[in-house]
């Protein structure tokens, strides 16, 4: 008798994690691996936002928070939305979770019936499809590809609404091409989503401070869909605080309730200390984090550089968030040392194994035929990934 329910049945592991499990199980076997696989900055966490941690140890924040997050981090956030997207919301819109991850699924939890329809314009970020099938969700993808920026339009996206659309589902700057929507872009899709207000936008901006370009606009700014949208967010990318594990959800009274009451019967509310590190965080002014940005720039402009020179690499500059998400068909149907490559996941594989070098194939993020790979790593490193991929590439291309 099979124990295992259907639902965990549907979904598959998390490819970044797969990868990066590979290549920490090679570096532990003594092999010379250069991991650009998770989407981790790797920075350690500003000293302002450890001793806001400190202090509430002392101060013996121990006890459980109310279930969407102390009030004082609800306004921090509130107050956050207004200054940097001139956003208005109450602390009663806002839920405070254990991760970005935990409010985008308290969210399709409180919108998704067994069959409606999510939307998801491709690439996406891994996880959205497992989040839509745990919900008992159908994914529809909308494709895009390096000729567009990664992006869809609002043509794309009216074609694809039907009566069983329930939401759509984007990260804007977008993990894992770098792009994100500009101003305009996001006006004319806000003007499609207007007409059918039983779908619920729900748009992942964890990226938001780190664009080279502009500030980032969210799609909530546009009065029309404000009651349809659900803004995600959270501490992990531009402070640095991934393993704190503090995200959050700003939605219209309706939504924000309903996330309030999902995750009441799951987790209830974050770690209180984390919580209290991350209303200092918000509260300070967000340029004195910015040298991280500038690191990451730095970076991108010399992965950039060196990645054109690999053949058989498609690459566009990303604009934005720190990875870069080229398009390697050229190597899908070939075999490459005993390997065929069927796709970006056979490719991906085919440079951790050879060149030593870890990145995640595209497969899981609705792109087949393109690879990611983070740039949140040293100078050095960078180089020479870059340097022993195009070396074991040689040989094919020559």
């Amino acid at each position: 008798m099979d124990q295992l329910s259907d639902r965990v049945k549907r979904l598959g592991y998390s490819q970044t994690f797969v990868m990066s499990n590979k290549a920490r199980e090679m570096k532990a076997a003594g092999i010379d691996v250069i991991s650009l696989t998770l989407g981790e900055p790797d920075f350690d966490v500003p000293d302002n936002i450890k001793q806001a941690a400190f202090d509430a140890i002392n101060q013996n924040y121990s006890h459980y928070s109310p279930v969407p997050g102390f009030l004082e981090l609800r306004e921090a956030v509130a107050h956050k939305l207004k200054r940097d997207n001139n956003l208005d919301y109450k602390p009663s819109q806002i839920c405070v979770s254990n991760g970005a991850k935990q409010a985008i699924l308290n969210v399709l939890a409180s919108v998704v019936n067994d069959g409606d329809e999510v939307l998801l314009p491709a690439p996406y970020w891994v996880s959205y499809d497992e989040m839509v099938k745990m919900m008992g969700g159908t994914s529809v993808m909308l494709p895009a590809s390096y000729v567009t920026d990664f992006k869809i339009t609002a043509e794309q996206l009216e074609e694809s609404i039907t009566d069983k659309t329930k939401a759509i589902l984007f990260s804007s700057p977008c993990n894992p091409s770098g792009g994100y929507y500009t101003y305009d872009e996001l006006k004319s899709m806000a003007k499609v989503i207007a007409k059918y207000p039983h779908v619920t936008v729900i748009s992942d901006e964890i990226y938001e401070y780190i664009n080279y370009e502009t500030k980032t606009t969210s799609i909530a700014q546009f009065p029309e869909v404000y009651e349809q949208t659900a803004v995600i967010n959270g501490m992990s990318k531009a402070f640095a605080m991934t393993g704190w594990r503090i995200g959050y959800s700003a939605c219209p009274e309706w939504l924000a309730k309903a996330c309030e009451k999902v995750q009441g019967q799951m987790t209830s509310g974050a770690n209180t200390v984390a919580q209290r590190a991350s209303i200092t965080a918000l509260k300070t002014d967000p340029s004195e984090y910015k040298y991280m940005i500038v690191a990451f720039q730095k970076r991108r402009d010399l992965v950039y550089d060196l990645m054109k020179e690999i053949p058989g690499f498609k690459v566009v500059l990303p604009k934005a968030a720190f990875y870069f998400f080229p398009d390697i068909s050229h190597y899908i149907g070939k075999n490459l040392n005993g390997t065929e490559i069927k796709n970006s996941d056979d490719f991906a594989m085919f440079l951790l194994e050879n060149a030593h070098v870890g990145c995640v194939g595209g497969v899981s993020f609705g792109s087949p035929e393109c690879i990611r790979f983070s740039y949140a790593a040293s100078e050095e490193e960078l180089r020479e990934a870059m340097k022993r991929i195009k070396d074991v590439l040689a040989p094919y291309n020559s």
